[in-house]
């Protein structure tokens, strides 16, 4: 049995377990302690018994007027861990959070568009592709069918502010943008 908690500063001196993933963008202290003082009920953390972090979500909530939005920064869960649903637990928080809290139109994230678990993991979470942003992670060169897989999928899941939908589109994956065109 594990706890979903809020995510605290000394947690960042427990998560080397979890960050030490090819999948797992990497901050520095400040920028942890940032969305921390900002947005901490946006951050949570999922913890074993034994106190040892299982994963942890860092998120925040920014955009305007029909754009404004929960944002999930980071989702990652310890190899040991997978397959649990423990980021299924962590992202419904957030999305709680980002829907009543907030009251957001709706969720966002990026994820590299090589992570075929990822994805499929967040389409079976009701989330699907906005668009593809161009070289969002870098350029590593090109990849399997010539794109480019530092490429980055936005992924968005519409809250209960968006009832008609109109934060999300059918043709996401066809609709590519520059890493400059977004913020």
């Amino acid at each position: 049995m594990s706890v979903l908690r809020p995510f605290k500063a000394t947690d960042m001196f427990k998560f080397n377990n979890i960050n030490l993933d090819i999948w797992t963008e990497t901050y520095g202290i400040g920028f942890y302690l940032n969305y921390l003082s900002r947005w901490p009920d946006l951050c949570s953390v999922q913890e074993a018994p034994s106190g040892r972090m299982m994963g942890y979500v860092i998120g925040k909530a920014e955009g305007s007027n029909t754009e404004w939005h929960g944002h999930v920064t980071a989702i990652t869960v310890a190899p040991e861990y997978r397959r649990l649903g423990l980021a299924r637990k962590m992202m419904g928080l957030l999305e709680m959070v980002s829907d009543e809290i907030y009251k957001g139109f709706f969720v966002d994230l990026y994820v590299r568009c090589a992570n075929s678990v990822a994805i499929d993991m967040y389409e079976g979470m009701g989330y699907s592709v906005y668009r593809r942003v161009r070289g969002y992670y870098g350029n590593i060169g090109l990849g399997k069918g010539g794109r480019d897989e530092e490429d980055a999928f936005d992924m968005r899941k519409p809250m209960s502010r968006d009832p008609r939908r109109r934060s999300v589109r059918s043709n996401g994956r066809d609709m590519v943008v520059s890493a400059h065109d977004v913020s």
